[in-house]
Formats: structure tokens, sequence, C-alpha cells
């Protein structure tokens, strides 16, 4: 009887254990990368900046909001870019297991990577290899 008490309480604990670890990993962070058409939603979603940081982690003063433009990106992987009066257009891939954000700029050979470290639906944070850090707003 004593064995089966202790063994019971063993099981238990054990699985309190593992109750507690998947609480802890579900819960981790805010920083959360979701998936592709949280990028363009169904049809079409347009990003604006809300901060900048420069590669040691200090905000950067950024440019008046009707200056700086947004980032438009369509569902059918294709963008536009607005800045300073200029469209810049191409088209987009998201990698979700690599967390990367690829631009192809439309008759040019550049390209753009971004480490994507946050995307939600209204929140989207891309870094680059310097480790700058864009935080943008769904708008």
């Amino acid at each position: 009887m004593m064995k089966n008490k202790i063994n019971y309480k063993h099981k238990l604990n054990t699985l309190l254990a593992m109750l507690f670890a998947v609480v802890l990993v579900s819960c981790g962070g805010s920083d959360e990368v979701g998936s592709e058409n949280m990028i363009s939603g169904t049809n079409s979603k347009t990003w604006v900046a809300d901060e900048e940081m420069n590669s040691a982690g200090q905000e950067v003063d950024q440019v008046d909001s009707d200056e700086q433009g947004g980032m438009q990106f369509y569902a059918d992987g294709r963008f536009a870019m607005g800045e300073s009066g200029m469209l810049r257009t191409g088209t987009w891939s998201f990698d979700q297991a690599a967390n990367r954000l690829t631009l192809q700029f439309e008759d040019e050979d550049v390209s753009q990577n971004f480490e994507v470290t946050k995307l939600t639906e209204d929140e989207m944070n891309l870094r680059v290899p310097d480790g700058s850090e864009m935080k943008l707003k769904a708008k």
C-alpha cells in the first residue's frame, strides 16, 4: 500500500513538472515569429516604421512619418515601398524556418535580407546584419 502511494506521488510530481515546463516554453518571451500571411494579410497590408535602433541598441531619431512612407506587402508576393516621394517595388519572400524576409527590388540586382525577430498581426521587427533593427506597426 505504501509503495503505491509513493508511486502515485512520484507520477504526480513528474506530471506537474512536465506541465510547468510546457507552460514556461509556451509563454517564453514576447518575441515571436508568426507565419507569412501575417506580413501581407489576406490581400495586402501596410507597415510603417514605429521605432529604429542602431546596432548598439540605442534609439535612432526618425524622419517625419509623411516623408518616411511605408511598405505595402501583397499576398501574391509583391511589395511597394514609398520613401521621401520615391516608390520602389519588387517581390518579397519569407523563410519562416530561417526567420528571413527577402526583398528583391524590381529592375535591380539588389536584394535586402532581414532577420525577422518578431512577427505578429500588428508588429514586425526586422534586423539587418550589422545589428540595427526597425520596429514596424501595421497600419
